[in-house]
């Protein structure tokens, strides 16, 4: 031992430049990539247009999203019918003794019939967000959802936009997450571009003496680092003048082109846009319709489930991992509304209803279908564009986590009480690199509102464990206290 310990700091020693080199490239390593942040990331983005921006416009959203659960999938088994949820089938044969068995004893439920427990726990946290928080986080657009207006007519929306968000912190309305998303800084629109970002940013500072908490600004359609680059220096001058702390105001960027994906000399673009922002960039955004449209794909085949923006995603998880960057998908743009408008003082006939209900449930399934295929993918955000658009996306996430979640549980609390030792349940073996693929599952889950801490404790972690993101940690510090 002593012999090996002498060779080890000679050769040390010897090599004390190498080791010096490596160690700052090491550091250097992990401020690039420093792990997911512990901070909460919404699992949507609602866009909407700057001008039609109030401060209680999340609220009203809300209410329009419980209507339209209301009126189109009434009750859990509706709603578990419309989705085609799993033991939907179930629920609806015996829907009313299985909704008192779950209002008396959810727990026991769970345990005893966990097929019919599935939807009617995702339609109670449905419900209950959409009455609790129905916007996690929106985004005042000034970009596609406001279009191409005059100037003085962007001028007077940015400004009657951050009044509006100003009243909105005052009243306790804003969402959790805001922020707005300006125009390209291509040379047709920089000048508008900036004197929005200007206009909107000053007003709101004026008006409220402070930006919301989780504010941002989205940078859409990047072809250069350039942009993102000036964007941060426009952002020091704002903050010096508004006297703001340095390293305030923060961005996304979008990815939804060609260009943003690889540069001119054929390299990876992504990671030289995410250097460019030094330090205050939050999240990326993939624009699907823009992107199949870069690449030259027909309207009839733009969608979601398309090769080239499966590609562009994996490409961005590819680039972004580690770095601690929020990753957002895109928007399904079939819309729940139904082809018949109820006439003024009027009625839809028993065919238009069921017109009506049978596209908006189509609607529906192709969103959630969407969502799930982001969250298989390992993308937990993405774009909601309508109302109707909320109740599926809370259910999806919702369904998504609680499904797998008792074989889950079982998985790390064995983990835990083996001690990080291989083990092997059933015919799945395990190791210590898919322990912390289970943790980061719960660690989803707690943060997108599908379990809460107190169902966390059936794996057998703390709530100050769970926390610590690390299963490795968690091991070590259970292997120490023995």
């Amino acid at each position: 031992m002593s012999t090996l310990s002498t060779l080890t700091s000679t050769l040390e020693a010897e090599a004390s430049d190498a080791l010096a080199t490596l160690s700052q490239a090491n550091l250097r390593q992990a401020r690039l990539f420093p792990g997911d942040k512990p901070n909460r990331q919404p699992v949507h983005t609602v866009y909407g247009g700057a001008h039609l921006y109030k401060s209680d416009t999340t609220l009203k959203l809300g209410d329009l999203a419980l209507r339209s659960l209301r009126d189109f999938a009434p009750d859990a088994a509706a709603f578990a019918t419309a989705l085609r949820l799993p033991g939907h089938e179930a629920l609806s044969r015996s829907f009313d003794e299985h909704r008192l068995s779950f209002e008396r004893d959810e727990r026991a439920l769970w345990a005893s019939n966990p097929e019919v427990w599935l939807p009617l726990a995702v339609h109670t946290r449905v419900l209950a967000k959409l009455n609790r928080e129905a916007v996690e986080d929106f985004r005042i657009d000034f970009e596609d959802g406001f279009g191409v207006r005059p100037d003085t007519e962007e001028d007077e929306a940015a400004v009657r936009a951050a009044e509006e968000v100003a009243r909105g912190m005052k009243a306790g309305t804003v969402s959790p997450f805001i922020g707005i998303r300006i125009k390209t800084f291509n040379e047709e629109n920089i000048r508008r571009s900036v004197r929005t970002l200007d206009l909107f940013v000053s007003t709101l500072v004026k008006s409220a003496g402070a930006l919301p908490e989780n504010f941002v600004v989205t940078l859409p359609k990047i072809t250069v680092a350039e942009q993102p680059r000036t964007l941060v220096r426009l952002f020091e001058r704002l903050e010096a003048r508004l006297a703001l702390a340095p390293g305030s105001l923060k961005m996304e960027m979008m990815i939804e082109l060609t260009q943003s994906i690889f540069d001119a000399q054929g390299r990876i673009a992504l990671p030289l846009l995410l250097e460019a922002c030094e330090g205050r960039c939050t999240g990326a955004h993939f624009g699907t319709y823009d992107y199949t449209a870069s690449c030259d794909i027909t309207a009839a085949y733009q969608g979601m489930d398309h090769p080239v923006c499966q590609y562009a995603l994996h490409t961005m998880k590819n680039a972004f991992g580690g770095t601690g960057l929020c990753l957002s998908d895109g928007a399904t743009s079939i819309l729940p509304v139904g082809p018949h408008r109820t006439p003024a003082g009027g009625a839809l006939t028993p065919e238009q209803t069921s017109q009506n209900l049978e596209s908006i449930h189509a609607a529906w399934r192709l969103a959630y279908e969407n969502i799930r295929s982001s969250l298989r993918n390992g993308i937990y955000q993405g774009w909601d564009l309508h109302p109707g658009q909320l109740p599926i996306r809370y259910a999806a996430c919702y369904a998504f986590f609680l499904e797998g979640f008792t074989p889950a549980a079982d998985r790390l609390r064995n983990f835990i009480d083996k001690a990080a030792q291989a083990t092997l349940i059933g015919d799945v073996f395990d190791d210590a690199a898919t322990g912390q693929g289970l943790l980061n599952y719960f660690l989803r889950g707690l943060s997108s509102g599908a379990v809460s801490v107190a169902e966390l404790s059936t794996t057998g972690l703390t709530e100050s464990e769970v926390r610590s993101r690390s299963f490795l940690r968690i091991i070590a510090g259970r292997t120490q206290g023995q």
